[in-house]
Parts: structure tokens; C-alpha cells; sequence
């Protein structure tokens, strides 16, 4: 792990500075490297994602107890000096790329390399080792802030997917602004609630690790940001029938935060996003015992969920 005087040094025998496009503020605090690693309790059969990776630094301590880690950084020059810094780890692989593709979806090469660290971390070699029979994907990250609610949205969404086909989160341990960390952690009826914190309450449980000062990062933010932890429950993605149903009706319904549920019935019917013709609401919200008159950031993730089924 890097101190914020390696960190500075690094960048300047690159001759570059933290790029506020970019949005990069490296974390600094060894200590809180630690948390994180430790609260993600990372195993020798475990792939991990790391996106942001900037000069390694995090990426040294995962690739020290996980089986394999895909690491990520768009900056081209700062993803020179982390494969550099990382040139004698055989699982670790830096992709230089911005991780998503557009907002609803993956880059390929991520995804093609996640795919073969998990055919490479399920080897005999390596499973076992840990005590666990299987293997998860993890997303170990501090998170650049444009990128982290569609990349989340992204890893819990596939949640239905095969495997080979799209990668799913078992588990998500991560920085980001209080912004963002607000909204995975919303409740219903309060302002941040939304289609992240709705889909993460239904398919996994959520909590904040630490709440973090500016005074963590290099250079410092503007905001406070939080560490958070997000592990997938088995037993909630079961009583889902389609993750993608449940994300077209969230998002559907939450555009029209505001309205009552019967405005917006009729609104992402004539929208074509959920037809009147293929969906009967009415009966819908009946045999759920849903009163129209309720707006949508009212109804709690299990009734998102109920809704969802009977569209599926």
C-alpha cells in the first residue's frame, strides 16, 4: 500500500497530477486500506474487481489474499505506474478503460476478464484453501464517483444471469461520497430513495462501515464519503423471479417519485415502458392490497418486489 508521499511521488516521475476530470482522490489512510480489506474478508478462491485502481495501491493488498484480481483504471498514465508497481503479481490484471461501456453496461474486456478469473480462482489449485467450497466475485473499490452507481447497478442487477454471461456481485465493499452512500442506504419515503437502494435492500443487505473525513484522501474532496459493504442474500434473490423485471418497474415507477401510483400507471403505459394492454394495474395493485393513492418512493422494496413477480 502507497502513503500519500509515494502516491505524490509517483505522479511526479509520470509528470502528472490527480486529474479532476477524472474525479481521482486517493485514499491515503493505511489504516482504512485495512478496514476495507479485512470487512470484505477477501479468500484465496475469490476474484476480485477493482475499479479505480490509480497506482496500486489498494490493488497490492487484495491481490496479497484474493485468488485473482481485475483491477481497472480509464487513466492510461496512472494505469502504466500501477502495472509497473504490480509487475511481479501473476493474479492480478490492470485493465487501462473506463469499466462501463455506457451506463447500462459493462465494458467487454472487463467482463472477458472476470469471466477467466473465475475459471482460473475455481481451479482445484486454489479452491479450498480458504475454507470455502466456492469462490465469489467481489467488488473492492474506492470508487470514482460517476462510475459507482451505474457500475453497482450493474453488478446487482445480472443478478439472474448466468454467470459466463454477465458478472453478478456476491459481495460489494466500497468507498464513495455520502452522496452516493445516502442513497444505498435509503429507506422509503425518505429523499434519497431510489432504484439503487431499492434494488440493494432486495437482493442483499447493506451497512455503513465508516463514515470518512476528507482529511483521508489525496486530494481532498469537498464532501465526506463513507465506506459501505453490500453482501448478497441467497434468500432475497430467490423470492425475485426476474432482477430485470424488478429494475424496469423500480426505475418505471420512480421516474414519477411524486405521483400517485395510479398517475403512474398510466403514465409508463402510454410511455410504453409498462403497458396498459400487457399489464392489468388495477388488478395488479389489488391483489396486492396496494392503495392506489400511494406514491411510488412509499412502497418498500418487498412490495417492489411483489409487483415486479406479478409482471414476470
Amino acid at each position: 500500500m502507497h502513503t500519500k508521499s509515494q502516491i505524490q511521488q509517483l505522479l511526479l516521475s509520470a509528470g502528472v497530477r490527480p486529474n479532476k476530470r477524472f474525479g481521482q482522490h486517493f485514499l491515503i489512510d493505511l489504516n482504512l486500506m485495512r478496514l476495507l480489506i479485512d470487512n470484505a474478508d477477501i479468500g484465496k478462491n475469490d476474484v476480485v474487481l477493482e475499479v479505480g485502481c490509480g497506482t496500486g495501491s489498494l490493488t497490492e493488498a487484495i491481490a496479497e489474499k484474493a485468488g485473482y484480481c481485475v483491477a481497472v483504471e480509464i487513466d492510461t498514465v496512472l494505469a502504466a505506474i500501477a502495472k509497473e508497481q504490480l509487475a511481479g503479481k501473476s493474479n492480478v490484471e490492470i485493465i487501462a478503460a473506463d469499466v462501463l461501456k455506457n451506463k447500462f453496461e459493462i465494458e467487454p474486456l472487463v467482463i472477458d476478464a472476470l469471466n477467466r478469473a473465475v475459471a482460473r480462482a475455481s481451479s482445484p489449485r486454489l479452491r479450498g484453501q480458504d475454507g470455502r467450497d466456492t469462490g465469489r466475485l467481489l467488488l473492492v473499490s474506492n470508487l470514482p464517483y460517476v462510475a459507482a452507481t451505474p457500475l453497482m447497478l450493474n453488478l446487482v442487477s445480472r443478478a439472474s444471469c448466468p454467470r459466463n454471461l454477465n458478472p453478478i456481485a456476491d459481495a460489494m465493499f466500497v468507498t464513495v461520497q455520502k452522496e452516493v452512500a445516502d442513497r444505498m442506504l435509503a429507506h422509503q419515503g425518505s429523499k434519497d430513495y431510489g432504484i439503487l437502494s431499492i434494488l440493494l435492500a432486495a437482493t442483499g443487505n447493506v451497512k455503513r462501515i465508516r463514515t470518512l473525513k476528507p482529511t483521508v484522501f489525496w486530494p481532498q474532496p469537498q464532501v465526506d464519503s463513507a465506506m459501505i459493504s453490500y453482501i448478497r442474500n441467497p434468500e432475497k434473490v430467490k423470492q425475485v423471479k426476474s432482477i430485470e423485471m424488478l429494475s424496469k418497474v423500480a426505475g418505471a415507477f420512480m421516474q414519477h417519485r411524486r405521483k400517485m401510483l395510479k398517475g403512474c400507471c398510466k403514465l409508463i403505459s402510454v410511455a410504453g415502458i409498462l403497458p396498459a394492454e400487457e399489464f392489468n394495474w388495477t388488478e395488479i395493485l389489488n391483489q396486492l392490497d396496494i392503495n392506489p393513492e400511494t406514491r411510488p418512493d412509499h412502497l418498500s422494496p418487498e412490495q417492489f418486489v411483489a409487483i415486479a413477480n406479478l409482471c414476470t
